[in-house]
């Protein structure tokens, strides 16, 4: 698959993970409040992962587009995938009590670690071009 079209597909995502962490959101702040409170900060944890690591995968194809980088690129996936394994998990712990699955937050987490270094990298000699008059 071309990497502009994988780049594309991680927008789409963007959205949907976007909207659905808002209104998720929306629902665990009113409807949500019946649930026990261990469920209730379970799902807060994943919502909050959920959507700074959905607008990370943003940042990461805007970066990717702008640079050419492709390690920003790739950063952008393991983001997805982080949100997908860590967010993913707890929310399906929540809602269908199947313990086993908690076993892939973890490697979630992982992801995340690993693609914030990955965006880190990507950035190495990013400002040691002069980019136009004025520049220091």
């Amino acid at each position: 698959m071309r990497i502009d079209k994988t780049a594309q597909m991680l927008l789409i995502f963007v959205g949907i993970s976007g909207c659905f962490s808002v209104l998720f959101g929306a629902w665990l702040a009113h409807g949500g409040q019946s649930l026990p409170l261990l469920s209730q900060q379970r799902l807060d944890t994943a919502l909050q992962y959920q959507f700074l690591h959905t607008l990370a995968v943003f940042l990461s194809v805007i970066f990717f587009r702008v640079t050419g980088n492709k390690v920003a690129f790739y950063a952008g996936i393991f983001f997805m995938l982080g949100v997908i394994l860590f967010s993913g998990s707890l929310y399906l712990k929540t809602f269908s009590n199947i313990t086993v699955i908690t076993k892939l937050a973890p490697f979630g987490g992982v992801m995340f670690a690993f693609a914030w270094l990955l965006l880190a990298y990507s950035s190495k000699g990013l400002f040691n071009k002069r980019v136009g008059k004025g520049s220091e």
